[in-house]
């Protein structure tokens, strides 16, 4: 079964910056898309970004264009989310998901997930 590990959330202020990172134990994720999520309190779930098994093809949410950054480590099974000049309305529980080969923005799709990790941008 596909175990997923998201960590290196906390609490930061506007304008800084974290690093999010999705382990994966139990399988190889070459051939799966690894999606990040979040949820904040009272609001759907919704994508954040995504990278492709297939090109390492990657996409963002509006919300968060220029900001993020996804990558992944197929050696080490482990997705990366490198957000800067984050904002307030960042606070969410940030997920890791995985699916076949494409990209998705859409909880739905995603039948692997994580715990979550909690981020707060507030000064």
């Amino acid at each position: 079964q596909f175990r997923l590990v998201e960590s290196g959330g906390g609490l930061v202020q506007p304008g800084g910056s974290l690093r999010l990172s999705c382990a994966a134990s139990g399988f190889t994720w070459d051939n799966y898309a690894i999606g990040w999520f979040r949820q904040a309190p009272g609001k759907e779930r919704e994508g954040v970004s995504c990278i492709s098994s297939t090109d390492g093809s990657t996409y963002y949410a509006n919300s968060v264009k220029g900001r993020f950054t996804i990558s992944r480590d197929n050696a080490k099974n482990t997705v990366y989310l490198q957000m800067n000049s984050l904002k307030r309305e960042d606070t969410a529980v940030y997920y890791c998901a995985a699916r076949f080969s494409f990209c998705s923005s859409y909880p739905t799709d995603f039948g692997s997930w994580g715990q979550g990790t909690q981020v707060t941008v507030s000064s």
